[in-house]
């Protein structure tokens, strides 16, 4: 009964360590509450990704907020594969994806298209080496930036994108310049150049 009344004592104050302490109180609250969603919807704790480059540009711009869904979640659709069933995802066939470059946990996740599947031993391109190991071939929407797939450059070079290395799929739409708010204080500046 005691920890109510001060409780209620706390709520009731004028003071400004009263307010402080209330104000923090319900920013951990609807953190608490937004995050438990986020788990619960997308299956990630924090489904929100600022993008830091234009390697998905024109459907993807610098400084967007993308939400992610998680990729236990949802099957994967290539870029292959939407092109026979009609599927788009942000103004392309496939899915975008958000992946962890050969499955390292410090290196910052790049978010480009799946572009198609293959298995262990098979070509990961047309006249291309075989694969080391089964997984996604991805490449980024920009042609002037990302001309090649992932795979053939220093983004994942010679490695598919296993599907343990996916965190997730982007979902619905971009939320575009909001993402600068995290990225200025990183020190990336790009958001200004646009």
């Amino acid at each position: 009964m005691q920890f109510l009344e001060k409780m209620k004592k706390l709520y009731r104050s004028d003071s400004f360590w009263a307010g402080l302490l209330r104000d923090v109180f319900f920013v951990i609250a609807v953190v608490v509450v937004f995050s438990s969603v986020s788990h619960i919807v997308f299956g990630l704790w924090t489904p929100m990704v600022a993008v830091e480059s234009g390697s998905m540009i024109p459907h993807i711009q610098i400084g967007d907020i993308i939400l992610v869904e998680g990729a236990d979640r949802k099957e994967v659709i290539t870029y292959m594969e939407g092109k026979q069933s009609n599927y788009t995802s942000f103004d392309n066939y496939g899915d975008v994806i958000l992946y962890r470059p050969y499955g390292r946990e410090e290196v910052t996740p790049i978010i480009h298209r799946a572009m198609y599947y293959i298995e262990k031993g098979e070509p990961m391109w047309n006249g291309g080496p075989p694969a080391p190991h089964a997984g996604y071939i991805t490449k980024g929407d920009n042609p002037k930036t990302n001309p090649s797939f992932d795979q053939q450059g220093s983004i994942s070079y010679l490695q598919p994108v296993k599907k343990e290395w996916v965190i997730g799929a982007a979902r619905f739409t971009r939320v575009p310049v909001l993402g600068c708010i995290s990225l200025i204080p990183r020190g990336n500046l790009a958001c200004l150049n646009g």
